[in-house]
């Protein structure tokens, strides 16, 4: 059976930037399970997985804009120590931030002094994405997978 749209996937990949360096791994964690076509990946993986069989590995590159977009100099800002309220604050600590129509996760890059600096761009913005994957099993979701838009049963969701 072939990878096409409402397709339960499942896969072993390694992410790795274009210098090789290991960014993510589904070893050691067991595989990745997902729905074909619903937005569960980003679409440059989907577009590379669309029509893959079982047993097939394979090299997907996704470019920027098909990843994570592009890095946007206008997502760092810095930040005034006292906006935190005495919380203790470290490089790499991500939280919360935005308006209320529309969150987003922001990651702590520097503390100068009474200075943060924040970056609300996803950690891999900008960069090119090198996966190596392997195609474990393509089956049919069922009505129940589609409706909740997640992989129930082994390697999925338990309700």
């Amino acid at each position: 059976m072939q990878v096409s749209a409402n397709k339960v996937v499942s896969i072993n990949y390694t992410l790795t930037d274009n210098s090789g360096v290991v960014l993510d791994t589904s070893n050691g964690r067991g595989p990745l399970n997902y729905i074909q076509g619903i937005g569960a990946l980003i679409p440059g993986m989907e577009n590379g997985l669309e029509g893959k069989s079982t047993g097939d590995k394979f090299q997907i590159k996704v470019s920027p804009e098909n990843g994570y977009g592009a890095y946007v100099s206008e997502m760092v800002q810095q930040v005034p120590m006292s906006a935190f309220g005495g919380q203790e604050v470290t490089v790499g600590m991500q939280f919360e931030a935005g308006s209320d129509e529309q969150r987003f996760i922001v990651t702590v890059t520097e503390i100068n002094n009474d200075m943060v600096t924040v970056d609300g761009n996803h950690p891999l913005a900008g960069k090119e994405l090198n996966f190596d994957v392997e195609v474990l099993e393509v089956r049919e979701a069922t009505a129940e997978e589609l409706a909740h838009g997640h992989v129930h049963g082994p390697g999925g969701h338990h309700h």
